[in-house]
């Protein structure tokens, strides 16, 4: 699991390569918000299969598996979670490394 803590005006797909290098995969989920070429190349050439819908302006056609892509439903909920949370919501520790410490250790109690 990782995590990379950016501004609240920061774009998600900015950050996609960064947070999936290094890390082993066999399928990746994603949103839609992920279906650039700059990370479709990067998980495929990383021996992985993405699993991201396809935006309409996208006009490479690829495979899509919805069976996987409902599986996504656990991030989701995995974020709800962690949002209901006040001090990881209201964002209480204003040092970066004390709010991903807080973070970190709501995660930790979720998935053990």
């Amino acid at each position: 699991m990782r995590f990379i803590l950016t501004g609240g005006n920061a774009s998600d797909p900015k950050f996609g390569i960064p947070l999936l290098s290094g890390l082993p995969a066999r399928h990746v989920l994603a949103d839609k918000a992920y279906d650039t070429y700059a990370i479709l190349d990067f998980v495929e050439t990383g021996g992985a299969q993405p699993v991201i819908p396809q935006r309409k302006c996208m006009p490479r056609k690829r495979a899509f598996d919805p069976v996987k892509y409902k599986l996504r439903n656990r991030i989701e909920r995995t974020i709800g979670k962690l949002k209901q949370l006040r001090r990881i919501a209201t964002r209480y520790d204003r040092i970066p490394q004390n709010y991903m410490a807080s973070l970190c250790l709501a995660a930790i109690s979720f998935w053990c």
